[in-house]
């Protein structure tokens, strides 16, 4: 019989600085909530402190500290999680004061992350972070047991294994940077592979929880994992996307982007979003159910910005439209969609859309072919755009018309055609 999950009692903490924007900071503990529902915690309260700035040795004030550990005792609650990343002397200060787990928010997306990846990648690549993240901060616990005694021969034992483990971690650290390397390069190859035969390619991007996966299921007919959490998807999946002319295209599901994402994992997921780089349409999903629905699209922006992608055309879609926020107003400067990915007509529009963009990038043609090129046409069909497509008895030609892209190398063979 499986076991059932016991979930973890948690208390969430934020300090309500000056600089904080009171609306911004109310919106990220509900994140900070939703993330620890998608870990498997339930939240018990939520404790807030007005503070001209953290306090840089307990992150919250001393009396405030007292409160939580009262309010710990007696309400039985296993973790408390922290709004920001602690520095390494504030989790040990913290630690020694409070009787219950500390965890920060970079913890809690790490754990999130752990728990989601499927992909050798995926978990490498959190695996990588998580131990950048412990690295620094290995140290408090290490002077904690090099202080057991100060007696000859009771000196040392903490130190030695506090090396021990550091070196250990950096070994660990190469190993998986090697390993890692290794994969980047097979994934190069395949995008190689993908851009000789001139795929198109399409990436949907937005922030996590936007229904990327939902679309991307929708649009493929895909078995990417869907499900109303926070990252629900951690590694990449690429799958055929048929246009309604029959044009061929391939797209691609990527991470959920987040505000405040911790340093170690850009890093550690930027190769993940290197497939956006070589996309030739970009898909920017936005939730239009969710009240900061702005600042979702502005992170998302920032980040396409910082991967320095911002020539790849993008469309950007408004999903959820069937529980649009009342206060919802579209604010992107790029061609919109506004759809709910489980309406087939509204992902029928999309398509149409995703199309009338497609002809954007491509030159028209008007051709002639021969009946006997059977290939050819077939390739017309899923390689351009077809428009138009007649036979003329006395000739025994087709008459073409359409739209291809212009380094395909099928626009070449065309032009022995042309009319």
């Amino acid at each position: 019989m499986e076991q059932k999950e016991t979930r973890e009692k948690a208390i969430l903490v934020g300090c309500q600085t000056s600089k904080d924007d009171v609306l911004r900071f109310s919106y990220s503990m509900e994140e900070l909530a939703a993330l620890t529902e998608t870990a498997q915690g339930d939240v018990l309260i939520t404790v807030v402190q007005k503070r001209e700035r953290r306090h840089p040795a307990t992150y919250i004030g001393k009396g405030k500290v007292e409160e939580l550990n009262a309010l710990v005792e007696e309400l039985e609650a296993d973790i408390v999680i922290f709004n920001d990343e602690l520095s390494p002397s504030q989790k040990r200060n913290l630690a020694s004061e409070i009787d219950a787990r500390i965890i920060d928010r970079t913890q809690l997306i790490l754990d999130i992350f752990a728990q989601r990846a499927r992909s050798k990648e995926g978990k490498l690549q959190v695996e990588l972070a998580q131990l950048q993240y412990i690295l620094p901060r290995l140290a408090g616990q290490g002077t904690a047991l090099s202080r057991l005694g100060a007696g000859i021969g009771t000196r040392g034992p903490g130190e030695t294994k506090l090396e021990s483990d550091r070196r250990h971690i950096r070994r660990r650290l190469d190993d998986i940077k090697t390993q890692l390397s290794v994969i980047v390069q097979h994934r190069d190859r395949y995008r190689e592979r993908r851009k000789k035969n001139k795929a198109f390619q399409v990436a949907i991007v937005g922030y996590t929880n936007a229904g990327k996966s939902t679309l991307f299921n929708r649009l493929s007919e895909a078995e990417s994992y869907e499900e109303n959490q926070l990252f629900a998807t951690l590694d990449p999946m690429t799958r055929k996307l048929i246009l309604p002319s029959g044009f061929l295209s391939l797209v691609t599901d990527t991470v959920g982007f987040i505000q405040d994402l911790p340093t170690t994992l850009i890093a550690a997921f930027r190769s993940t979003l290197e497939e956006v780089k070589e996309a030739d349409l970009i898909l920017h999903v936005v939730d239009m159910s969710n009240p900061d629905y702005f600042h979702h699209e502005k992170t998302v922006n920032k980040l396409l910005e910082d991967l320095d992608i911002k020539e790849i055309p993008q469309l950007t879609v408004y999903n959820k439209k069937d529980i649009q926020h009342p206060d919802f107003v579209p604010t992107a400067d790029t061609p919109t969609a506004f759809i709910s990915a489980f309406d087939k007509d509204d992902r029928q529009a999309l398509k149409e859309k995703m199309e009338k963009l497609v002809m954007e990038m491509m030159d028209p043609y008007e051709v002639q072919v021969p009946s006997t090129e059977g290939k050819l046409l077939s390739q017309l069909k899923n390689e351009t755009i077809l428009r138009e497509l007649s036979f003329d008895e006395e000739s025994q030609l087709y008459q073409c018309r359409g739209f291809s892209l212009e380094d395909h190398q099928i626009t070449g063979q065309l032009q022995k055609f042309k009319m």
